[in-house]
């Protein structure tokens, strides 16, 4: 896990880029059992066996968490082959996005899932499993295209325990079907959450470009697959220290090979402190099983930000090429402005303020890019306050 002056301290008290992720979520590394269930409603009765609704995501969702982690993850879905019904209809549980988990409400999640658990008890010890998965009927409630329904509660306790005083926590909520190639993935993105991860797109649903589109999941889950940014593999568990790269602030120059995130091996990222929250992180990207469609391949710079809470853009992609409508501009799940973001051979980031630059010298035979970094020209200060957070979908 990261350690060192390049992991940066930030939001603790829910899903943020900090580094390390707090205690309270799941781990992401080693063997992690999810208990499975299936839920329907008397209104909304499921047209499916479980069985079916339990292959719309397995085994691509275990398959994603093994390539991603370069094999630290052995995800273990354990489902319950049941649809549980629940007593009310949809539509009085109030459930719609931005629903909360208040315990003093008979609607919204806490009341859904007092249901779920005392209709579970019987068959599962909540204490058995790391990760709960509850997919819902995929006919109860709206199309995914018109809102989409799934978050996860992570981190914090909830306040409700199972018949056996297990805490029910770290709980993801799959509604409906993504559309397009991989939909699967909604659940690596919500189990992402259970990690610790943030959301890195604005979920107020303000316009304009994603911050880092299809560079990561947590930004863009929809359409064609995408790996995971070098620094969330970092957090999750699954680089060695050797593989990540620091340049404190008022060192020398130094210089780097770097071997794709899609490529096992071999150093992944550097990390640039820029102050007591924040880093310019490189990496290289390539095409590859997760990620095919990285049009330009070279090497990738953004900033992060630990005391920026999920859905604010805690991370934001550097655009090489920002007058470019990137490579993919008709695609329907894909925001094209940042596909072609990576730098190239010969070219050069600055950013003026702190005094990073990020020269990317050749790409090598191997696949590997040589990259010379200039740290920060200033010591970061101490650390201030976090920023208060918001909730995940």
């Amino acid at each position: 896990l990261p350690t060192g002056p390049c992991a940066l301290p930030g939001i603790t008290d829910n899903v943020s880029e900090a580094a390390p992720t707090p205690a309270g979520f799941a781990r992401a590394a080693g063997t992690v059992r999810a208990l499975t269930l299936f839920i329907d409603f008397p209104d909304a009765p499921a047209t499916l066996s479980p069985m079916a609704r339990f292959g719309e995501f397995f085994p691509a969702a275990t398959d994603y968490f093994r390539v991603s982690s370069y094999g630290r993850l052995t995800y273990v879905p354990k489902p319950l082959f049941r649809w549980l019904r629940m007593s009310r209809p949809l539509a009085a549980y109030g459930i719609t996005r931005g629903a909360t988990f208040d315990p003093a409400s008979d609607r919204g999640y806490h009341a859904l899932s007092r249901e779920i658990v005392h209709a579970v008890d019987p068959y599962a010890d909540f204490r058995d499993y790391d990760v709960v998965n509850v997919i819902m009927a995929p006919n109860a409630g709206p199309p995914a295209t018109r809102s989409v329904l799934s978050v996860t509660f992570s981190g914090a306790d909830l306040g409700l325990r199972t018949g056996r005083g297990a805490p029910f926590r770290n709980v993801s909520f799959i509604w409906s079907r993504q559309t397009g190639l991989s939909a699967f993935r909604v659940l690596n993105h919500e189990n992402a959450h259970v990690f610790g991860l943030p959301d890195l797109y604005y979920t107020d649903d303000r316009a304009g470009r994603a911050p880092v589109g299809h560079w990561d999941p947590m930004d863009e889950d929809w359409g064609p697959s995408n790996d995971f940014l070098g620094w969330h593999k970092w957090k999750l568990g699954w680089l060695t220290p050797g593989q990540v790269h620091c340049a404190p602030a008022g060192q020398l120059p130094t210089e780097h090979d770097l071997t794709p995130v899609s490529t096992p091996g071999g150093a992944k990222i550097v990390v640039v402190p820029t102050g007591p929250h924040t880093a310019f992180v490189v990496e290289a990207r390539a095409s590859g099983l997760l990620d095919p469609l990285v049009c330009r391949p070279g090497v990738l710079v953004y900033h992060v930000a630990t005391d920026v809470p999920s859905g604010r853009a805690p991370i934001r992609v550097v655009d090489a090429t920002p007058h470019s409508r990137g490579c993919y501009a008709d695609s329907r799940y894909v925001d094209p402005d940042l596909t072609d973001a990576p730098f190239r051979p010969g070219e050069t980031f600055t950013d003026r303020t702190s005094g990073v630059t990020v020269t990317v010298l050749t790409e090598n035979t191997d696949g590997t890019y040589r990259v010379r970094v200039t740290p920060a020209t200033r010591r970061p200060s101490s650390p201030t306050a976090p920023a208060p957070p918001v909730p995940h979908p």
